[in-house]
This record gives structure tokens, C-alpha cells and sequence, in this order.
């Protein structure tokens, strides 16, 4: 059986500590963000996001990395607050909780990390998000970003929130690390990225150079829009180089993160290559 140590029970779904969870979770507190899962929960207490809030729910302790979880957040000096099935299920974001929910300090990083970062990686990539709606597909884009080793993410005004809880769950600890710089604006990071040396890139479907014919040992920003949209005519025009993955039969488009983990895998295995030689 588990133990609970310093576990405070609640019962009421009116719990003061219950509706500011659920007001996380809908994205209404700023500054705070909502994690759920055993994951992610490990994930937050790695990355040394100060928690303010743990939910469990019965029997979370009577395994051995519920267990193990639970006291690496009360040394933090978090009380948890063990629910009722019922009330869990109507806090959690997932139909298939795994029985641990964290209220969380939102990360901040910034653009001044991702220069920082510019410095010292290879290759030298940064990611820019323009109006990436689907929080599954942003998600994603982080894991992959991580992978690959990018310096930096940027995330326009218009994209999905990266620290949503669905976001969260796609991208499983990679947004906790990858430093972000949110809610820019398309003109700005043009100009930012040019100011850095970054040679600005981007998939279109109606390109003539293909992915693999560009210099990828060159410092790039690389831009992705959404699956539904695309990147307009007018920030294509903005676009240094503009590329094409070439498909067959008759396919129009890959999904989002599929097309970024070819694009930039490319970029490291053209760096790999020149290392080796």
C-alpha cells in the first residue's frame, strides 16, 4: 500500500484549490500551466519549474514511481491534495489520466537564450511556428526541434499556446528545454534573424530548389506555417530560400512535424557529412 505523508484530502468539486486548477487548465491564470501526467510531472521537477499545486488521485502512491513522485514534490514543500476518482476525472484534460496532476510556474526563456544558444550549436538552426494553430502539431514540432538539437523555438502571434495542456502532452518535456521566444511578430523575427546572420528558409509546395540542394551548414532560421494555410505569397517573398520536399503520387502535403523532421534532419546529416570529410 502507499503512504500518504503530507497529503491533504479534498471531496468538495467547489474546492478553492480545485477551481483555480481547473481556471489553469483553461488557460484563464497567466503565468501558470497546467501538466498532467507521470511524464510530464517527472519532466517539470527535472527542468526545476517551481510547483505550487499536486493533485492525485486514489491509489497513485501504491506504485513505486507514483511513490517516488510524490516525495520528490514534497521535499519541494508541496502539500498534495489527493481527490476523489470522480473529481479527478472532471480536473483532468485526458479521458485516460494516469492519476497526477501539477500547477506549475510557466517557463521563460526568451530571445537572449536562443542568441546565446546561436553560439554554441551545430548545426545553427532556429525554428520559427508562423500561425500553428493545432496545439498537437506545436507539440509535435518541439519534440522533433529538440531531436534535431535546434538553438531556439519561435512561436508567432496567432500560433497555439506552447504550454497548453494538449501542447504539453504532444511535445513531453521538450518545451521545458528548448528555449522559446513567444508571441512574435513575423516582420520582427525577419529582422531579427538577418541582424543574427541567419539565412531565412521555407517549404512551398510550388519551389524549384528542393531540401536537399541547399547549403544546410549555413545559420538558418527556418519557417513553418500551419497545415490548413501554408505560408502567404507575401512572406515567401520575404523568404531567402524556398524550398520543395518532392512528393509522389499526386501528394499535396505532409503533415507538419513529418515535413520538419525531414527538413531538419537534412540539416544535420549535411553537417555530419561535412565533420567527417
Amino acid at each position: 500500500m502507499g503512504r500518504m505523508k503530507h497529503t491533504n484530502k479534498i471531496s468538495s468539486r467547489d474546492n478553492g484549490k480545485l477551481v483555480m486548477a481547473r481556471r489553469v487548465r483553461d488557460g484563464k491564470i497567466e503565468g501558470l500551466i497546467f501538466v498532467e501526467g507521470l511524464r510530464l510531472a517527472e519532466e517539470v521537477l527535472r527542468s526545476g519549474l517551481a510547483i505550487s499545486e499536486c493533485f492525485v488521485a486514489p491509489g497513485f502512491a501504491d506504485a513505486a514511481r507514483g511513490r517516488e513522485l510524490m516525495d520528490k514534490i514534497e521535499e519541494t514543500g508541496v502539500v498534495i491534495s489527493e481527490v476523489s476518482e470522480n473529481l479527478f476525472q472532471s480536473l483532468a484534460d485526458t479521458s485516460n489520466s494516469q492519476g497526477i496532476i501539477v500547477i506549475a510556474a510557466r517557463p521563460t526563456s526568451g530571445v537572449s537564450k536562443i542568441e546565446e544558444n546561436l553560439r554554441s550549436k551545430s548545426p545553427v538552426l532556429v525554428v520559427m511556428l508562423h500561425e500553428v494553430n493545432d496545439p498537437s502539431n506545436l507539440g509535435a514540432l518541439f519534440r522533433t526541434a529538440e531531436a534535431v538539437g535546434v538553438a531556439g523555438m519561435i512561436v508567432s502571434n496567432g500560433s497555439a499556446d506552447v504550454f497548453s495542456p494538449k501542447a504539453l502532452r504532444a511535445a513531453m518535456g521538450a518545451s521545458f528545454r528548448v528555449p522559446v521566444w513567444e508571441k512574435a511578430g513575423l516582420n520582427e523575427v525577419i529582422a531579427w534573424s538577418r541582424l543574427q546572420g541567419l539565412r531565412t528558409t521555407a517549404a512551398d509546395i510550388d519551389a524549384e530548389i528542393q531540401y536537399t540542394q541547399v547549403d544546410w551548414r549555413l545559420p538558418r532560421l527556418v519557417v513553418f506555417g500551419s497545415e490548413a494555410h501554408g505560408l502567404t505569397r507575401n512572406t515567401l517573398e520575404m523568404i531567402d530560400d524556398v524550398i520543395l520536399i518532392p512528393m509522389q503520387n499526386k501528394v499535396e502535403s505532409l503533415n507538419l512535424a513529418v515535413s520538419a523532421g525531414i527538413i531538419l534532419f537534412e540539416a544535420v546529416r549535411q553537417n555530419q557529412v561535412s565533420t567527417n570529410k
